[in-house]
């Protein structure tokens, strides 16, 4: 850092260690283009409200497209004295167009302009998150049509409760992404106003248009407090919480990989593709790409919280903490990027062992409530009763070391003499998921509707395809 950035204020150069804990261009030089086109648009509109001439914005266009083709190129040489994206764009810029460069400073500041460069960024994580998640839809879908009837235990407390289907297993995570990409959209609305010309905090003194910046830039608007135009981080703070949850939902799913996957459960295999082996035990297959889901999700979370910590005790306006928005941000934005990738990759791996499925589905006497079920409908019994009823005729199951469907008759009449023969036909696992035909219930038509319908909606979606 040079003391020639803050002009005659400053007679010293600043001490060795001010320098390293105010330096910021190892984490914001990946602005870079959000930062160059902000400024290209600053520019024209200071030439088109006539602040600047028009070849100065000529030459300053130019100038920031040959610097956007340096860093592209990596023969653009990033600076830590001065301090910043903003300072280097702009000293370059000097360096290649002369004393016009100071001029694309007019009317702003470097607090409007990181506001702006930051929104610029998440806006296309968010844009980027988006696409990543349609395509994690798509293939759990997929995988939903090809196993609508495929049936499998479905858990509570992890203890086998009823039998499902893995295709109406795998539609439950369509839906949690679906509410995920829709709490990206909101963050991405609530984000989309333009910060800059709010300057350092408190407007400025040159005839701007804000409006021309703003549709230059995509945005909706520009932001109507300068204050809170340079102060606040709330839009990253809600797409770190958008991530954070849509983290939570991966790493779930990721949690049920590496259970289904281990030799005790048997439930499905991994490729090796997405396993690793052991440097000492050859006959090991790891889960590893699902165990490193479920820790990027600490990342992503932790971000979330730190940024609230830096953020929650700020007076207006801009504060030098701030700086502390991006590395975090960054790496959470990076991290899940990565992990939904991993995750869509898996989905479309993993293979189900159907057999033991099925045989899975009917243990821990799954069909109880089928059982229940039916005293209810063919016997007119309260349903609290037939709770009973059954789990008389359960604990006889049990007691004779069978499957609920392999009880005799006898053995449950002498619980409730007026169960019939029919019983058994609500007892078996294929029949239990068959039965369960309400909205949004497990049955495999109502799976394959279900599966459809998404497939149509996503096909429906403006940038699919």
């Amino acid at each position: 850092m040079s003391n020639k950035m803050w002009g005659g204020r400053f007679g010293e150069s600043p001490d060795a260690i001010m320098e390293e804990i105010n330096v910021s261009i190892d984490v914001d030089q990946h602005l870079y283009a959000q930062d160059i086109a902000a400024s290209k648009a600053h520019a024209a509109m200071l030439a088109a409200q006539g602040i600047i001439t028009a070849n100065d914005a000529k030459n300053i266009a130019g100038g920031l497209d040959t610097i956007l083709s340096e860093i592209k190129a990596g023969t653009f040489t990033f600076k830590r004295a001065l301090e910043d994206i903003h300072m280097n764009v702009e000293s370059r810029l000097g360096e290649l167009i002369g004393p016009a460069a100071g001029r694309l400073h007019t009317a702003r500041s470097r607090n409007d302009q990181v506001a702006t460069d930051f929104r610029l960024y998440v806006r296309d994580a968010i844009d980027s998150f988006d696409d990543d998640l349609e395509s994690l839809q798509r293939a759990l879908v997929k995988r939903a049509l090809e196993h609508a009837g495929t049936v499998m235990p479905g858990f509570t407390h992890l203890q086998t409760a009823q039998p499902v289907t893995f295709g109406h297993h795998l539609l439950a995570y369509v839906e949690m992404v679906s509410r995920d990409r829709g709490r990206f959209t909101d963050a991405r609305k609530r984000l989309n106003e333009n910060p800059l010309g709010a300057a350092a905090l408190a407007g400025t003194s040159f005839p701007i248009d804000r409006r021309a910046t703003a549709s230059a830039l995509g945005f909706e608007r520009p932001m109507a407090n300068s204050l809170d135009a340079v102060s606040d981080r709330d839009f990253v703070l809600e797409t770190l919480s958008a991530c954070s949850i849509a983290a939570v939902h991966l790493s779930r799913l990721a949690e049920e990989i590496v259970i289904w996957t281990s030799p005790l459960v048997g439930l499905v295999h991994l490729s090796d593709k997405f396993t690793t082996g052991s440097s000492i035990m050859p006959q090991k297959r790891n889960p590893d790409a699902a165990e490193l889901v479920r820790a990027k999700t600490g990342r992503i979370v932790g971000s979330l919280n730190a940024l609230l910590m830096v953020m929650k005790g700020l007076p207006l306006a801009y504060q030098k903490d701030m700086q502390e928005d991006k590395a975090g941000a960054m790496e959470a934005f990076a991290a899940l990027s990565l992990a939904i990738r991993a995750i869509t990759g898996m989905v479309l791996d993993i293979e189900p062992d159907e057999a033991r499925m099925k045989v899975a589905a009917g243990e821990g006497y799954a069909t109880a409530t089928d059982l229940a079920d039916w005293l209810v409908r063919t016997l007119k019994m309260p349903f609290r009763e037939a709770h009973h009823v059954t789990g008389r005729i359960v604990a006889k199951a049990a007691e004779a070391g069978l499957a609920l469907h392999k009880l005799p008759l006898a053995d449950m009449q002498a619980v409730e003499p007026a169960i019939t023969e029919d019983v058994f036909g609500v007892l078996s696992v294929e029949a239990s998921v068959e039965s369960r035909t309400s909205f949004g219930g497990t049955a495999p038509d109502n799976v394959r509707e279900q599966a459809k319908n998404w497939l149509m909606r996503l096909e429906k979606e403006p940038n699919s395809g």
